[in-house]
């Protein structure tokens, strides 16, 4: 018997959607939505490979109202609209099947019931077997010898299919098919607001329909049923039992057109599948159907590049490396402004181990690299460095992440080098949140090379050197092509030379504060054993801590964790601070142990022996709001609100009597962002005057003269400053300054009735970035936050403080990067010896030549105030010191 298989596509869609959601949502690159699309179709696809129909068709509802609603006003109004997020991917979903060659239907004044009932009794009279699948319980009624629910239910967390038969209904509700719809009359349906008989459920209904078989019977045998109350319900509600019958009825003779032919599962149209597939990034399934771009567009993509692996030498002998570099040398020589590609290899320490040469249309140079020092086969550093030197001045660069191969070509004495392109930083342009993409992913991306088909440096290499038109399409699409080619590319060369240069540090210094802070370890250690009733264990231990705090002093909040200890993060600990004394005491020896083993004993491990210094990576593509990070160690993290956290910059200092550090930081630059970008009267009047923002904002919010603003109302009123920048709510501001929940709000209040700008950057920012899936910086810079379309609380609220803060801080950041470049470049072409050597947040520092220390400051401020032409004027202050404690 042939099989005609109905999806009753809002029904399947929506439980994909919910299904593949959890707290975030797939999207593609360019933020488009598209989890309910790939759970459709993995749902379909199971089905379809289960029982491999004949023919199949989808059935979708329509807006419009229904006939049931001209009998029921109140029918379905208690349903909520699709969200936002599903609501964009309906019509994705019917593109994908019109690409699939699979029949859809959708007809006004029916819903997709309706037409599944008519298109399984038509198939039942013509002799074919009809296989429904819905998560919608009211097609039970359909069910025959011919006709089949398939239902997708989620039992422990796993999606299961309960398949109804004559046999299956009966079984579970005692009753036949024809049943289903005197059940539902009984019980009622809340999804639909079908209202059936108050006070009677699925149970009572089941048991007197088994009995009496339909409303009408029961209510021809009412004098026999002897419960009261359920006697008396019945009486009262008998229209509305019957009601409620007629709009679970499904109706069996939609005005739709019958066509077996149309319905037929054959082979989709595979241009247009793929053209689809591609729109919505689904690579692995193009991989899965075998598809193949459309006639004329495989040639956008010249894979040519790849047919020359024969070419490939790998080079471990100084002989074999001294010719093939010669007649690499002569071929850049006779074909001038060719780019050379590079990877530059390294062991799990850093160590340089290989560097990969690749120039078009010649052969790929696999260089392996011998350290210095060490026995083998493999080209000397020295060697290498020297040849590359000859070479790197009249050529440009072209790599992944090729700041790394900068690096160590400054470190090695070669400093004239010109970088044309970085696909890693084009990457975190075009997406911060694909950051840590690699080769393999973008050639997959942007050329269609399948995973795995990139199995060695030669043919990475390759694939990076035909990336740049594709990656370059995708930054022009979206306006992003200065931010990449003035902020982003130029900061390569500013970063590398501020890591070669590094920071002075004095380990005296250090070991003269660690000292301290062992005494300060030591006296939290006794005064905590002390409040523990003299129990001595070991604070770094959760679990022993845990014990203690949870069971020894009985503290609330005793939650545990997966491992059955009771947790002890900073979280909980924070949260039962006015418990006990012991608490408070605990969080402070956490921030002592850890300054001294993350700072004291860190940076002494880190510190360069050969030039005494501490040389921080800089990196350029780890955060999603366009900071720069530091690692190895992290310098941006200093903490500073501890005395003895402070003083541990003290331990920075120039790098010899000849240099002082001078150190220029921004005033208040994400209030001044903020303010271009909300175009607060208030605000803007206030940086124009150079009043004190927080006194002006105190002024506004307590409604007190400018002159009469105490120190508490300023410090509340900054707080509440940066609460608005950082977006937290009047929970979070209320701790912080040890008020109410209600005098928080109250002044969050004031604060949005006065500065109304702000007001309306808060609510249209966020509506923006639901609606396009994105907000972005000044310069263009995006950031995707599929965070606001979650149904998660939790997570939309991140996603909302994100969407507000992300143009403040972003614009911020990269104000910052454009005064790293003008700076760097004034002090070279100046031909000055001073050196920026670090960058905090709003802050650098230049170890500074002392004659050169009124120049130098004068560039610092020009240049940090002249990085952007603001509504408003940007304030730099410029400080120097024998040390960062006392420059800062």
């Amino acid at each position: 018997m042939a099989k005609l298989m109905l999806i009753d596509g809002n029904s399947i869609l929506n439980r994909a959607f919910y299904g593949l959601q959890g707290n975030m949502l797939l999207r593609t690159s360019d933020g488009l939505y598209t989890n309910a699309v790939y759970g459709f179709l993995n749902i379909m696809n199971k089905y379809l490979a289960e029982d491999n129909p004949e023919y199949i068709a989808v059935a979708f509802d329509l807006r419009a109202p229904t006939f049931r609603h001209k009998k029921f006003e109140a029918y379905k109004a208690q349903r909520k609209g699709m969200p936002e997020e599903l609501v964009c991917q309906v019509p994705l979903i019917k593109e994908l099947l019109d690409a699939m060659k699979i029949k859809r239907f959708e007809i006004a004044g029916y819903e997709a019931d309706d037409i599944i009932g008519t298109l399984a009794t038509r198939a039942e009279d013509e002799g074919l077997e009809a296989i429904i699948v819905t998560g919608d319980k009211d097609s039970f009624q359909l069910v025959s010898d011919s006709i089949t629910v398939k239902n997708p239910v989620t039992k422990a967390g796993r999606t299961e299919t309960d398949i109804y038969t004559p046999e299956k209904v009966e079984e579970r509700y005692g009753s036949g098919p024809e049943c289903m719809v005197d059940i539902k009359g009984l019980m009622g349906d809340p999804s639909d607001n079908i209202p059936g008989i108050p006070g009677v459920g699925e149970k009572t209904a089941v048991e007197l329909i088994k009995q009496y078989s339909t409303i009408e019977n029961i209510y021809e045998h009412i004098e026999d049923i002897t419960k009261k109350a359920l006697k008396e319900k019945l009486l009262n509600n008998k229209e509305l039992a019957f009601l409620s019958r007629e709009l679970s009825v499904i109706c069996r003779d939609v005005p739709v057109e019958w066509d077996l032919d149309d319905m037929k599962n054959e082979d989709p149209d595979e241009e247009l599948l793929y053209d689809v597939f591609s729109k919505l990034q689904f690579k692995s399934l193009i991989k899965k159907y075998n598809l193949k771009p459309p006639k004329g567009q495989e040639a956008n993509v010249d894979l040519s590049v790849f047919e020359k692996r024969t070419e490939d030498i790998y080079i471990s002998d100084s002989n074999v490396f001294q010719r093939e570099m010669k007649a690499f040398k002569e071929y850049m020589r006779e074909n001038q402004d060719l780019t050379v590609i590079v990877e530059f290899g390294r062991d799990k320490v850093g160590t340089p181990r290989t560097l990969t040469l690749f120039a078009q249309n010649y052969k790929c140079l696999i260089i392996e690299i011998l350290e210095e020092g060490t026995f083998g086969m493999e080209v000397p550093e020295s060697e290498l460095c020297e040849e590359l030197g000859k070479l790197l001045p009249d050529i440009k660069i072209v790599g992944h992440d090729v700041k790394a191969f900068v690096v160590y070509q400054k470190y090695m004495g070669n400093k004239n080098i010109t970088v044309d392109f970085d696909t890693a930083l084009a990457m975190y342009v075009i997406d911060p949140s694909q950051n840590k993409s690699g080769v393999e992913k973008l050639a997959e991306i942007y050329l269609g090379i399948e995973e795995g088909k990139l199995t060695n440096s030669a043919d990475r290499v390759r694939a990076v050197s035909i990336l740049k038109p594709y990656m370059e399409a995708a930054m022009k699409n979206d306006d992003q092509m200065d931010l990449y080619y003035k902020i982003e590319l130029p900061l390569i060369h500013v970063l590398s030379d501020m890591e070669c240069q590094g920071f002075k540090i004095n380990t005296n210094e250090l070991e003269i504060i660690g000292r301290k802070l062992d005494e300060r370890i030591a006296e939290l250690t006794d005064m905590i054993y002390e409040e523990a009733h003299d129990n001595t264990f070991n604070i770094n231990s959760p679990k022993q801590l845990g014990v203690i705090l949870f069971e020894r002093l009985a503290l609330n909040s005793g939650a545990k964790t997966s491992s059955k200890a009771y947790s002890t993060s900073a979280e909980v600990l924070e949260e039962i601070e006015d418990q006990h004394p012991i608490v408070p005491l605990i969080l402070e020896y956490r921030q002592y142990t850890k300054l001294k083993s993350t700072y004291i004993e860190g940076l002494i491990s880190v510190k360069n022996q050969v030039t005494g210094k501490i040389h921080s990576s800089l990196n350029q593509t780890i955060t999603v709001t366009g900071r720069l990070s530091s690692t190895e160690p992290n310098l941006q993290n200093i903490p500073v609100r501890m005395e003895l956290g402070r003083e541990i910059r003290k331990a920075f200092i120039p790098s010899d009597s000849e240099h002082i550090l001078l150190d220029a930081d921004y005033s208040q630059i994400e209030l001044r962002v903020l303010a271009h970008i909300t175009e607060d009267e208030c605000m803007c009047d206030a940086f124009m005057k150079n009043e004190d923002i927080h006194t002006r904002t105190a002024s506004e919010v307590f409604n007190v003269p400018f002159d009469e603003v105490t120190s508490q109302d300023r410090s509340r009123a900054k707080a509440v400053n940066f609460g608005i920048v950082y977006g937290i709510g009047d929970l979070r501001l209320a701790k912080d300054l040890g008020i109410t929940r209600q005098e928080a709000r109250n002044y969050m209040d004031e604060y949005l009735e006065n500065f109304s700008s702000v007001r309306d950057y808060m609510k249209n920012i966020i509506q923006k970035g639901k609606r396009d899936g994105y907000v972005t910086t000044v310069f263009g810079r995006h950031r995707y936050i599929p965070e606001l379309l979650s149904p998660n609380f939790k997570t939309r609220s991140f996603g909302e403080r994100v969407a507000l803060n992300t143009p403040i801080q972003g614009t911020a950041a990269d104000i910052i990067k454009i005064a790293m470049i003008d700076v760097y470049n004034e002090l070279k072409n100046r031909g000055l010896k001073s050196r920026l050597i670090l960058q905090v947040h709003d802050e650098l520092i230049i170890d500074t030549f002392r004659s050169e220390k009124e120049e130098v400051a004068d560039i610092l401020k020009k240049s940090m105030e002249n990085a952007a032409d603001l509504k408003v004027p940007l304030q730099v202050d410029v400080k120097e010191g024998e040390s960062w404690f006392y420059a800062k």
